[in-house]
Formats: structure tokens, sequence, C-alpha cells
């Protein structure tokens, strides 16, 4: 008996360990459906029994003129004004079905988001935008879907349940970015070095509670990389101090594609969505309440016209502008009192040879106590951000002493043998983030921790605050605040776009009336699938590096966007010129973006439609002839046109980080080739002049160990 019991702790010590082990190892590597991963919820087009391609029959967008022409409709009978109306009987609308529930002003993350949102909820939404859709600071965030490791590290040290509460609802909306948009949003690996053993233990927990929190919503679990497979992993690392790293799962995104995709599939489900129209006044009623706004058409004084003012009558206001959300606020009230604080964060692109293509970096403690991310993206590397008090203007210019401490910082931790240089800096910019002050507040000088909705006495809700991932959060609790402030009804939405382009799917079963923007999938992503590049090349025969591009990019539409590609008469590629020779993007991309996605000016195309200014300054310009006379064709333009749209887009560069020797390009020097470049840094950063030989002239004349160009070598002159 007694041998019976001393065997029996043993073993049952011995079975609750194998158990809890197991089962830790179950949950680390059970079979998973990780966010975003989902097959096509449209298989691709097929053949039909006699052969024949059937194309996918995809919903249109209705035009700009037709969008323009509801906004006027809503203002009154015949629609145009100068900012007042001779009668009562010439401001009231046709009928009252013309009045829209909502008109929100910013067409950025949180506007587009938010006319998304009200428009599944069955109401009747416009929203205008003075530029274009992610034309501020939604297309210049770090491009990651996160819940923030460094502001979990606080909510714990801090005992702070908000910082919590925050990272564990950006953790959900993070998997939602994946579920609704899987074209446009995907998990990225990002490795966190450690230079010290004892790291290793506090950030492998501070990594597996990002995991546990994530819960359901997780991607894949952390772990820990030895010495040896970190610089597998990463080769560019330095290899001093270097004792290991963790890995970590993210989200990352193309941000201004998402911010178009939310725009556009607003517009597909009823919403009334304007580009380049600007908010010039707020319209009140009699008993002192906002019912509408005076707005103008810009692109009609591109064309050298008078712009069209008129007046949009609606039953609620809504405030999205982001960083220039006082300006609109003192529209309303010229004192109140200011509630931005705008912070400007400066992001660099480097060629990708600095990043694996599937590996990004943390550097969770730069030299002044600062984040600074390192992450591959479209080919390219994006390194940043900088944080730092700033004013507010529409296209800031990146400043050098930002641009160097960036480049100071990611030279830290890469290996020696890289030589982090100026000129490889390809683009550079600085987005305004907007952090908000609650005006209600009893310390009104202290910023909100995450975003800010705010009526005022006469009716206009302002929405400000907030980052990307919480985008959808955001418009769900204003336009529920808007419901209520303006006593509004939602309803069903009854007979609803087929989005998918076939009717396999009912995107209306869902909409019943309450929000549903967790499940509506964007345009683009229900025939999306990790292979629907080769059913693209396989039916067009574009090159697999474009073909990935696009299915990455417009998901299925990019059905559409090859078939709007010239033939090349090659023998292969069959389709698709490219407007740059560095990059993937095509012609077909060009007419899609002015056709399909409300492209008005070359900086829409150039900038949001493609990503050709974030990624390299100069090739855009060189682009940008091909890109004028594309679009110059779709929207009959005339030479004063296409001069102004040269003028325009170069002027734009310098906020890409376009050399200022480059700012007085005309297109005939850059069409023949003989834009000189002496005097950029790019000049003397290679051996371009010397003649093919074993050991080139420049080199030769090099002293030991002297890395760069010798005073007054060949090279040089």
């Amino acid at each position: 008996m007694a041998f019976r019991q001393r065997l029996a702790k043993p073993l049952l010590y011995t079975t609750g360990a194998a158990a809890l082990g197991g089962g830790v190892l179950y949950y680390t590597y059970r079979p998973r459906n990780i966010p975003g991963q989902d097959p096509a919820v449209v298989g691709p087009p097929g053949y039909g029994a006699e052969g024949s391609f059937r194309p996918p029959r995809f919903p249109k967008v209705r035009s700009r003129d037709d969008q323009i022409g509801d906004l006027k409709r809503s203002g009154g009978s015949k629609g145009a004004a100068t900012g007042l109306f001779k009668s009562s009987e010439e401001a009231a609308p046709q009928n009252d079905a013309d009045v829209y529930d909502l008109l929100v002003i910013g067409a950025g993350a949180t506007g587009a988001g938010i006319a998304l949102d009200a428009v599944t909820r069955g109401l009747r939404v416009a929203i205008v935008e003075r530029d274009d859709f992610a034309s501020g600071t939604s297309s210049k965030s770090t491009k990651l879907v996160h819940g923030g490791v460094r502001y979990l590290e606080k909510a714990v040290w801090e005992l702070d349940y908000n910082q919590y509460a925050l990272v564990k609802e950006a953790l959900r909306e993070r998997k939602y970015f994946l579920d609704t948009a899987p074209h446009l949003s995907s998990w990225l690996p990002i490795m966190l070095p450690l230079d010290k053993w004892w790291k290793a233990p506090y950030y492998w927990a501070g990594t597996k509670a990002y995991d546990f929190l994530a819960g359901s919503e997780g991607i894949e679990s952390s772990y820990f990389l030895t010495r040896s497979k970190a610089l597998d992993a990463f080769p560019m690392l330095k290899r001093d101090n270097l004792v290991g790293a963790l890995v970590y799962y993210d989200g990352a995104h193309n941000d201004s594609r998402m911010n178009v995709s939310l725009a556009m599939t607003a517009a597909l489900y009823g919403a009334t969505v304007v580009n380049h129209i600007e908010v010039t006044g707020l319209e009140k009623g009699s008993n002192g309440q906002l019912c509408g706004a005076r707005v103008k058409d810009l692109v009609q004084e591109k064309n050298g016209k008078k712009a069209d003012e008129f007046v949009i009558r609606a039953k609620g206001i809504i405030n999205a502008t982001g960083p220039f959300t006082d300006s609109i606020r003192k529209m309303d009230d010229q004192n109140v009192k200011e509630i931005v604080a705008p912070s400007s964060g400066v992001h660099v692109v480097l060629p990708g040879y600095y990043s694996p293509q599937k590996m990004g970096l943390i550097d969770p403690k730069t030299s002044d106590g600062r984040v600074i991310f390192f992450l591959p993206w479209q080919g390219n590397t994006i390194a940043g951000t900088t944080d730092a008090p700033t004013k507010i203007s529409y296209n800031p210019v990146a400043g050098e002493e930002e641009i160097d401490w960036i480049l100071s910082e990611i030279s830290h931790y890469l290996s020696p043998d890289i030589n982090v240089r100026r000129g490889d800096v390809l683009a550079a910019w600085s987005g305004i983030r907007p952090l908000v002050k609650d005006p209600n507040a009893k310390n009104t000088e202290s910023l909100v921790r995450n975003h800010l909705i705010n009526v005022s006495p006469s009716g206009l809700l302002t929405c400000a605050g907030g980052k990307w991932t919480t985008y959808r959060q955001m418009a769900e609790e204003a336009v529920d605040e808007a419901v209520k402030t303006f006593s509004l009804s939602t309803k069903p939405v009854l007979n609803a776009p087929d989005v998918s382009g076939t009717e396999m799917v009912d995107d209306g079963a869902r909409l019943d009336g309450s929000c549903q923007t967790h499940q509506v999938k964007l345009v683009g992503a229900h025939g999306f699938s990790k292979t629907l590049f080769i059913n693209l090349i396989q039916h067009f025969g574009v090159e697999t590096d474009v073909a990935k591009h696009l299915t990455e990019s417009y998901g299925d539409r990019a059905w559409t966007v090859a078939a709007l590609s010239v033939p090349t008469e090659k023998r292969f590629p069959v389709r698709g010129e490219k407007i740059s020779a560095l990059y993937p993007f095509i012609d077909g991309e060009v007419r899609y973006a002015v056709r399909h996605e409300y492209a008005q000016t070359a900086v829409d195309v150039l900038a949001r439609r493609t990503r050709l200014a974030f990624l390299n300054a100069q090739a855009a310009l060189e682009a940008l002839p091909k890109v004028i006379d594309i679009m110059a064709g779709e929207l009959k333009w005339d030479s004063k046109r296409k001069e102004v749209e040269w003028r325009d887009t170069v002027a734009f560069l310098e906020s890409m980080g376009l050399p200022k020797s480059k700012l007085s390009a005309t297109r005939k020097q850059v069409e023949s080739g003989t834009l000189s470049f002496r005097d950029s840094i790019e000049y003397k950063m290679y051996s371009r002049h010397d003649q093919p030989n074993d050991e080139l002239e420049s080199d030769s004349r090099l002293g030991k160990g002297n890395p760069g160009l010798k005073a007054g070598a060949a090279a040089e002159k």
C-alpha cells in the first residue's frame, strides 16, 4: 500500500505536467484560421460550355457629374448659389427626399468610414472632400494595422486600464481589417533585436501578453530567435552585441488604397461621394441649427472656368477633417477654442535591399526614447516616424533634420558594412497627426488618449483624433451619436448592389439598420485569393510582378484594370505598359482610377491610386508625362489644363522629397532625358562614368579604406 502511494504522487505530478505542457503546445501550434487567409468568397471567372470566357460584371459607381447633380438637388430647385438665395422658394429643396440625413465633411479614413457606416444603416449620406480621398494624414501613416505593443507596456507599468482597453480595441479592429479587405492588408512579422540576455524574458513576456490579449483575433504566435537565426532572417542586422531576437505579428496595409476603397464601397451602396469639392461656409436655419453647407467645385477652376458654387442641405453635419478640424469648427463659431494639437510624423523610403521582403523591425528605445519602425512596403523599405509639434499646412515638407535623425537611428542597428546614405532616400514625407484636446474636460490642455466626438450647440458633430487601425470603431461611434443627436431613423438596406459582381453573395442580407461594417467587405475583397494573380497571368499575359501588384491593390477588380491596359504587341508580356520601368504600375491603373475611382488630377493617380510618389519621387516625375497624357484622353483636357497638371504635380512632389533642383523641370526635359542631375547627391553615388575594366579608373585612385569618391576623380567631373 505504501509503495503504491509513493508511486502515485510522482505519477500524478508527471501526468499533470505532461497535460499542462501538451495544452501549451496545442494552444501554440493548433490549427487556426488566420484573419484574411480565408478562400475567396467568389471564385475566379470561368469559361462557358462553348469555351468562351465569362468576365466578371462588376457594378459601377455613378459619374462625378451625376453625384454633383444630387448634391445640388438637395440644396434647392435651381441647385446653384452664390451663398444666398433670392427667395425661400428658390432655397427650398424639390422635395424632402432630396435632403440628406448626413453631410460628412472630409473623406480621409474617418470620414469615408463614417459614410460607409451610415449608408449601410439605410441613411441618405453625402461626403465631400476639398482635395482627394486620403490626401492628408490618411495616406501618410506608417502603414501598420496594430494594437500597439508599446501601449500595452505602458498599460502594465502604469496600471492604466484605459491604455489596456485601447490595445484590446485596436486588436479587435485589426481582425476586421484583415477580414473586410484581405487584398489591401496582410500580416507582417516584426523583429525586436535583443542586445542583452536579461531583455529576452522581459520582451518574451510582453509579446506573449500581446498574443494572449489578441485571443481569437490573433494572427500568429510570437517566437524567439537565436542570434544565428535572427541574422538569417534579417541579414542586415548589426552582429555586435546581438544575443537573439523576438518576433511578433501585426498587420500592414496600403493606406490610401484602403481609403479609396472605403469611399468607393460607400458610393456603390448609394452614398453621394465627391472629391475636390471645398466647403466655404455652413448654413444655419432660423432656429440657429446647422442645416447645410456652401461648397464650390475646384475642378472647374483647374479647367480655367469659374468655380460652380451651390448649397447642400442635410439634417446633420459631421466634421471629419483631421488636422483641419478647427477651420470647420470656426465656420460654425468664430470664437470656439481650438482643440487640435498637430504633431508631425516624418517617414523616409529606402531601397528594398535595406530590409527583408517579409520581415519588419522595431527599435523600442531610440536615442531620445521614441519608437521607430523599419518595414518592407511595396518592394521598398519604409522607416519612421518622428513625433514633434508642427504647424498645419496642406502639403508639409519633411525637414532635413528629421530625415537625418531617422537615418542615424537605423544605422545604429544595421551592419556597419551597410553604408546608410542620404542619397538612398527615394522619398520622404511628413504627415500631420491631429492630436486633440477635449473642450469639455476640466483640463482643456490635456490630450485625449484615443479619439474625440463632440457636438456643438448649433449641431456640428466633430469626430477627431484616433488612428488608422480604429477608424471603423470611430465611425460607428460617430454615426451612433449622429442618429441620436439628429433624430435619424436607420432602416434595412433593400436592393443592395452585388458588390462581388455576382448574385452568389447577398451583401444586403445582414444590413438590418444596425452597424455591420465589421462584416461589410470592401470593393475587390469578394473574389480575392492568394492565387488570384495566377489566373490574371494566364488570361491576360501580364508580368508576374504586375499581376501580384494588381491583385494586392485592387483585389478582384484587377480583372477590370488588366482589361483596361493596352496590348504590348510583344510575345510577352501581352498586356500592360508600365508607367515607370522601376515599378509594376501600368497604364490600365490610370484609366481605372479615372473611370471607377473619381481620380481628377495626376497627383490623385501618382500619390493615392498608385503609390509611386510615395515610393520614389523622381520616378513619379519621370512617369508624369505618360500619366497626364492618359488622363487627358479620358477627361478631355486641353493643353492649358495639361500645363496646370504639370505645375501642380511637380510642386506636390516637393512634399514627397523631390530634390529642389528638379522643381523647375519642364516636361520637355523629362521626356527627352536631358534633365541634369549633376548637382544631386545621386550623381556622385555610383561608378556611372567609367568604361568596363577589371578595375574602374575612379576606384583605382581611391585611398585604402575609403568607400567614397576621391576629390577630382573622373566620376566627379
